[in-house]
């Protein structure tokens, strides 16, 4: 009776063992298919490219407004950011319509930034009060620190 239960499990063993093998020889198969067959060379290789680092840029440029949960030394912080064009500026208040410049506005905010804040106009130094209405803004707003990024765009 034993050898015949231990007959059983060596012959499950054995068809579970040919399965694996015959199914990890499939998805083999059809992965070296696919990298050959695939435009910019295999698939490991393309996740480690520029262009999918680039991509992943550029879905960060076109972001208008995010809460982004951080872990640091001491649990988790939430960091928000805003991105659009500059409506008005009124004391510690900042009016911005959030979006592309060549888009509709996503929405409008207005902002209270602190009196603490960093604020950088076109690269320089600068207090809230020289954030003017038309300029494109970026507000980082962290436990610790805010920061309003302004630059004057461009003209064609």
């Amino acid at each position: 009776m034993s050898i015949n239960k231990h007959w059983k499990l060596g012959a499950v063993a054995v068809s579970c063992a040919a399965i694996g093998a015959g199914a990890s020889a499939i998805a083999n198969a059809g992965a070296s298919a696919s990298a050959s067959s695939s435009s910019n060379g295999s698939n490991a290789a393309a996740k480690h490219s520029p262009r999918a680092h680039g991509g992943r840029r550029a879905l960060l440029r076109r972001a208008v407004d995010g809460n982004l949960v951080i872990a640091t030394k001491g649990g988790y912080a939430t960091v928000k950011f805003d991105r659009g064009t500059v409506k008005s500026v009124s004391g510690q208040q900042l009016t911005l319509a959030e979006g592309r410049a060549k888009q509709a506005p996503y929405k409008t905010v207005t902002l209270t930034i602190p009196t603490s804040a960093r604020v950088r106009d076109d690269r320089h130094q600068a207090t809230l009060a020289d954030v003017k209405s038309g300029q494109r803004a970026t507000v980082i707003r962290a436990p610790r620190r805010t920061v309003v990024i302004a630059r004057t765009p461009r003209t064609p």
